[in-house]
């Protein structure tokens, strides 16, 4: 097989931007407002409840849980240690800050430097060591920048001069110095500068004579091929141009065939795309697949340079379809998909970025980046297909087997923290799904990843962890785990806030109303000193859920009302998910009791608030309660219709199958009873 691409230009399948954002939102995401905003205490749906009971016997009945519960008691008890140990020791903290210095380190300019003088300037005054730099036979790497097609020599190597036509007039006077003094490729250089300086200003003409006379200095020397090249796509460039037929077919034979042989050449002139077109139309001619697949490669690394996406497409299609063709099913044929998965994301089409990564082959040597790349394409387009389903930001479900695929990649020490990130990540996936058992097993991953974790972030680790317990029902080790965060002393006042809030919630679902109510009542007070509205809201609304769960109605009223006023003044885009569930729960209450006409306001208030958020799963939660509520308690069959036809189109955007056919069951008996035809 011919292996007609260099390791060099492969780095044009490398991602373009740097993937330090992808782990930036990562890091971001997997950050959950469990440590920041106390949760509300509500009741468990009915599904769920299923779900959870399926899973909780597995884990009881094997040693899984057992052996969890030791791992917790055990991290505790080290915790409780480590605390201790660092309370004694004196803070050095600083000290080596202070003994070190911050030092400013200057680079030094990258390449020589050339000033252009133009006082008194003669042709013998030119700089010996400019003419001597472009003198060099053999190609360097400082020449890169006189051979781009930007421009980049302007403002990089030459310095000292206001105008381009100073530029123009000293090349012109170096010129005249390289040919006295014999040098040809100073001279074959400067030609083509001042030739490609004409062409910015349109001057053709001037800028052929030029090249010609750069063609002629090198007297067929191929020693630095990039300049080569470079020099015969710029005059191919000016004889297409000029339509000069007969001078063009001389040298475009030899252009095409030096672009199409030399590997990562530098581009020098926008107009090259007609010189590989040509090739391209000879390779299809002569049916060479190895041929069309160089230049369509070439022709859409051309075009991506310039970030022109939708000319490079049809040619990056192509050199798949002929990758495949020619066998090369390996790691480049997985690159080719992610470019073409980056280029249909530029084009907004996220069912086939998808099916691009999908279809990329998930090898056993995938590195990290490959994982990180699909991850990246993933969050990108999931939701486009989805639309915004949530109000609190989570990662899109479909990432989860290549988090688990990054998983396996080998990780550098400078990547360790990475690998906690992607833990916490398929944590906060879990637990949004429900998979509360999965969850806690990734977030005591997370824990035991990070040993680099201050104490701060350490106690996050613990309330996070807390709570999927709670979740999970497996209160007395979430209790174990809130009083030891209430007892340090590297909890700070929003950590404690939220640890007695969920110490509350822990005691009053193991029926431990007072020392609940005391938890609720030091809750609202870190609330109230830290000036969190959002958070003493919601201690309110589980006030009122403890005194519910007490008898104590008319008290339960006070605090849930008291709530409800608080939440009404905050943003509904920042606390309308809870502000959503508290509305429920005291719609409920009323309903439940004798005012059930100001239940229903309260459920149609909930349902505004998550059209206003756009929360779809809270629109469906409202949406049920009014369909049952002019269901059983006040009956009318028009407004059930009304609303299950709303319900309907709500289960069809969450893709909830089954709930779609227990809908579209109740609303044709709905029609059956009111006696219309549908």
């Amino acid at each position: 097989d011919l292996d007609f691409l260099e390791a060099e230009e492969l780095s044009f399948f490398s991602k373009e931007k740097n993937l330090e954002e992808v782990i930036h939102l990562l890091k971001q995401t997997s950050i959950t407002d469990v440590c920041s905003v106390y949760r509300i205490d509500q009741s468990e749906e009915p599904e769920f409840q299923k779900a959870h009971e399926c899973e909780i016997p597995c884990s009881r009945s094997t040693t899984g849980s057992t052996s969890m519960n030791g791992k917790i008691e055990e991290f505790l008890k080290n915790f409780k240690n480590l605390e201790a140990t660092q309370a004694e020791e004196p803070t050095t903290e600083g000290k080596d800050s202070a003994s070190s210095p911050n030092r400013e380190i200057f680079l030094p300019p990258e390449g020589p430097c050339f000033h252009i003088g133009q006082d008194d300037v003669k042709a013998s005054d030119i700089s010996e060591s400019l003419l001597l730099f472009l003198n060099r036979k053999e190609y360097e790497r400082n020449f890169k920048n006189l051979y781009d097609f930007s421009y980049p020599f302007i403002n990089s190597m030459f310095y000292g001069f206001s105008e381009e036509e100073e530029l123009v007039s000293f090349f012109r006077l170096a010129r005249e110095a390289a040919k006295k003094a014999g040098m040809s490729w100073a001279l074959a250089r400067l030609c083509f500068l001042l030739g490609r300086l004409s062409v910015k200003k349109l001057k053709f003409s001037q800028a052929r004579v030029y090249f010609e006379e750069a063609l002629g200095a090198v007297a067929g020397g191929f020693s630095d091929l990039y300049f080569v090249i470079a020099l015969y796509t710029n005059l191919t460039v000016i004889y297409l141009t000029q339509k000069n037929k007969e001078k063009c077919a001389h040298v475009f034979d030899k252009a095409a065939s030096l672009l199409m042989g030399i590997p990562n050449y530098i581009c020098s002139v926008d107009l090259e795309t007609d010189i590989l077109k040509y090739a391209l139309k000879r390779a299809i001619l002569s049916q060479n697949k190895h041929a069309e697949a160089r230049a369509c490669f070439l022709l859409a690394k051309h075009y991506s340079a310039r970030k022109q996406h939708e000319e490079a497409l049809p040619f990056l299609e192509r050199f798949q379809l002929l990758l495949n063709d020619l066998g090369f099913q390996n790691n480049l044929s997985n690159n080719c998909y992610f470019k073409l998965a980056e280029s249909y994301n530029e084009k907004c089409l996220p069912h086939i970025v998808l099916s691009c990564i999908k279809v990329a082959p998930s090898q056993s040597s995938s590195t990290l980046m490959d994982s990180l790349k699909r991850i990246d394409l993933v969050i990108k387009n999931a939701p486009k297909l989805y639309g915004l389903r949530k109000l609190r930001q989570i990662l899109p479900s479909q990432i989860a087997p290549y988090l688990i695929q990054a998983l396996s990649s080998v990780f550098t020490n400078e990547q360790q923290g990475l690998c906690s990130t992607i833990y916490l990540s398929l944590a906060k996936l879990y637990s949004h799904h429900k998979r509360y058992g999965k969850a806690i097993v990734y977030m005591m991953k997370a824990l035991d990843s990070d040993v680099s974790a201050k104490p701060e972030e350490t106690i996050n680790y613990l309330v996070s962890l807390a709570w999927l317990y709670i979740l999970y029902r497996q209160y007395d080790v979430a209790l174990a785990i809130l009083n030891v965060v209430v007892d340090s002393s590297w909890s700070n006042p929003q950590q404690l806030g939220i640890a007695y809030n969920m110490l509350a919630i822990a005691l009053k679902r193991t029926n431990n109303t007072k020392e609940a109510a005391e938890s609720y009542y030091k809750a609202l007070r870190l609330s109230e000193e830290t000036n969190r509205t959002h958070n003493q809201a919601i201690a309110l609304a589980n006030f009122g859920a403890l005194c519910l769960h007490a008898a104590a109605s008319k008290l339960a009223e006070h605090y849930y009302i008291r709530a409800v006023k608080l939440f009404s003044k905050l943003p509904s885009m920042d606390c309308g998910q809870d502000f959503i569930q508290v509305l429920l729960q005291l719609g409920c209450y009323y309903v439940g009791g004798t005012q059930r006409e100001k239940g229903r306001f309260y459920y149609e208030w909930a349902f505004l608030v998550a059209m206003e958020t756009r929360h779809l799963e809270s629109q469906l939660q409202a949406i049920k309660l009014l369909c049952q509520f002019y269901s059983t308690v006040v009956p009318n069959e028009a407004q059930c219709v009304i609303y299950n036809e709303y319900q309907l189109s709500l289960a069809r955007k969450l893709s909830n199958k089954v709930l779609e056919g227990q809908i579209l069951e109740t609303i044709s008996q709905l029609y059956l009873s009111l006696g219309t035809e549908r």
